[in-house]
């Protein structure tokens, strides 16, 4: 009766940790060096698709991701440092975040909320010279 006991407790403790595994996908598969995120409109608070995303390291341009449709965005495998992360998208103000240090086997959440740029740039009229 006892080795029946003990029989299912292993099994269940086996099938425990099976499930942990199988809910984690980055469980027991290495290196975990990313930084991923969303990026928001910071007035209306919905995603912003298309933002382009430019990751330096000792001014050096590492690599550049753009948001999906729900905005969210992920840098896979930096190496391990300190970053730069640069966020555009036309017609809102460029946000930059320096200093973000990246480590081994760790993932860095950062989310970015753009405002819109009321900035416009004025050129003159072509008309305006030809009178």
């Amino acid at each position: 009766m006892k080795q029946k006991i003990l029989l299912l407790a292993i099994s269940i403790l086996g099938f425990a940790v099976a499930k942990a595994c199988a809910d984690d996908p980055g469980l027991g598969k290495g290196k975990k060096d990313e930084v991923n995120g969303v990026v928001l409109n910071g007035e209306t608070k919905k995603p912003l698709r298309e933002v382009n995303i430019t990751a330096y390291s000792a001014s050096k341009k590492e690599k550049i991701v753009v948001t999906d449709d729900y905005g969210n965005f992920a840098f896979d495998e930096l190496k391990p440092g300190t970053y730069k992360f640069v966020f555009e998208k036309a017609g809102f103000k460029r946000i930059t975040k320096e200093k973000v240090v990246v480590k081994t086997d760790e993932a860095f959440q950062m989310n970015i909320e753009m405002i819109e740029s009321n900035d416009f740039e004025l050129m003159p009229s072509p008309f305006h010279f030809g009178l």
